[in-house]
């Protein structure tokens, strides 16, 4: 079986290394860099797994760099961050990171929430290929990731595409944000504000390839579905 590989950045070379020793004793290849740019130069000509990335870097806020990397990967993220404020641990799982750690942390258990991640991922989404259930403008290739919504393709992130995924397999099935968070972010810090922020975005870009849509159905103290009949 192919090692999976890490990529960790951050400008503490002493963090980097103890990092790495940690996630090597558990079987994983490391990469480490100190700057933003090294990190996009790294993403576009090699293979990477898993990115562990700090906030504070020396040419690039960490916040914005994952920004960039969500413009053309799904790549899972997990934070490094100095500061335990509420606004940061939302603000990185709303721009699309995974988890966070807030130092000091132990490296065991970044290595630890990491697998979790990682196998997460490999089984969230249904193993069908297609979803076909739903005769209807919407359609969902799960073996390329794509999403056609009225004959154009979606861009979505990857938790808007998880969401979409999850609903669409069981059209009008009510789902409340307690298990869209248990389904989506599963052992996460994450709060229910990141549910209705991710449905927003999903409905804007819903609405965008058709004004009239209403694919996705609010239900008041209830929770959001699909909507079978008209999408």
């Amino acid at each position: 079986m192919l090692k999976q590989t890490i990529l960790i950045v951050d400008d503490e070379p002493s963090i980097s290394q103890t990092l790495e020793y940690a996630l090597q004793l558990d079987s994983f290849n490391t990469l480490s860099c100190e700057f933003g740019k090294q990190a996009l130069d790294i993403l576009q000509k090699q293979s990477i797994d898993f990115i562990v990335l700090d906030v504070g870097l020396p040419d690039i806020n960490g916040f914005e760099l994952c920004k960039k990397i969500r413009q053309f990967s799904n790549i899972p993220i997990l934070f490094l961050t100095a500061r335990n404020d509420e606004f940061d641990r939302i603000l990185g799982l709303e721009i699309g990171a995974d988890d966070y750690v807030c130092k000091p942390f132990s490296p065991r258990e970044v290595s630890t929430r990491i697998k979790v991640i990682l196998k997460r991922l490999q089984s969230n989404l249904p193993t069908v290929q297609t979803t076909p259930r739903l005769k209807s403008n919407l359609q969902i290739d799960l073996s390329k990731a794509s999403v056609i919504y009225y004959d154009q393709v979606l861009a979505l992130t990857k938790f808007e595409y998880q969401l979409l995924t999850l609903m669409h397999q069981r059209p009008d099935q009510v789902f409340s944000r307690t298990q869209l968070m248990d389904a989506i972010w599963p052992n996460s810090a994450s709060l229910e504000r990141s549910v209705v922020t991710h449905i927003t975005s999903l409905r804007a870009k819903l609405k965008n390839n058709y004004a009239q849509s209403n694919t996705i159905k609010t239900h008041r103290g209830l929770g959001y579905s699909v909507n079978s009949k008209n999408n």
